[in-house]
């Protein structure tokens, strides 16, 4: 992937962003574009780089930890993929962000290695809003009880709360999950009085209905390097 093809995906996917944010009377601004590098290697994270992006997305701690010592130092890196419990000690040493929460004992032990490193973590709860059983996450009627025990805890913050919506051909059909997540998010902040303004939610195929809705990270990977296996 040479620098020019990456600016014009990387122009074409801002410009849908805009435009949908103009749709609904958003700001751009509001709105994160979280690149998704599984599967590519330091060399295109340095073309992203230098064509401005500094927030990255990983799915997977052991590829994560392999190649962020080879990418530029000053990127921001956050989890985005099932996270396992014998793996959260390397990741609280890795990301930013873990936007995938989707169990208390995940969030407990979360909270437990924050404290040995003596960090707090923000963290999205994952919530399987359309109760796929091949969907790791939250039911609905559990988010209430994720967030309070998030807020007890120290070491934790809850910043707002993701999902994985099913995928199908016509984005149009998600965009029914995505707005119960937004009224789910609406409610439980009101409930529990905490300030969860991120919606981690909408990805290469449906990011411009998400962002309809009220997406605030937008997490894009093919539309910005490719096919993976392609590159």
């Amino acid at each position: 992937m040479t620098d020019f093809d990456f600016k014009t995906r990387l122009e074409e996917a801002q410009g849908r962003i805009a435009a949908a944010c103009e749709r609904v009377g958003r700001s751009p601004d509001e709105v994160t574009l979280l690149p998704v590098s599984k599967g590519f290697g330091p060399e295109h994270i340095r073309v992203a780089a230098e064509n401005g992006l500094t927030v990255f997305g990983e799915n997977k701690v052991q590829e994560a930890g392999q190649k962020i010592p080879l990418c530029p130092g000053h990127l921001e890196w956050h989890m985005i993929g099932h996270l396992q419990r014998n793996k959260v000690r390397r990741a609280i040493g890795i990301f930013s962000v873990i936007h995938s929460v989707d169990s208390l004992p995940l969030l407990q032990s979360i909270n437990s290695a924050c404290d040995e490193f003596g960090k707090t973590m923000p963290i999205c709860i994952q919530v399987n809003i359309s109760g796929e059983g091949s969907k790791h996450g939250f039911g609905i009627d559990e988010v209430p009880e994720a967030l309070a025990v998030a807020n007890e805890l120290l070491r934790v913050e809850a910043v707002g709360l993701m999902t994985m919506p099913p995928f199908v051909e016509n984005p149009e059909e998600v965009r029914p999950c995505l707005r119960s997540l937004r009224e789910l998010r609406d409610e439980a902040a009101k409930q529990t009085g905490s300030c969860l303004k991120e919606l981690s939610m909408g990805m290469s195929h449906d990011f411009e209905v998400a962002i309809e809705e009220g997406a605030t990270y937008v997490r894009i990977g093919s539309l910005l390097f490719g096919q993976r296996g392609a590159h």
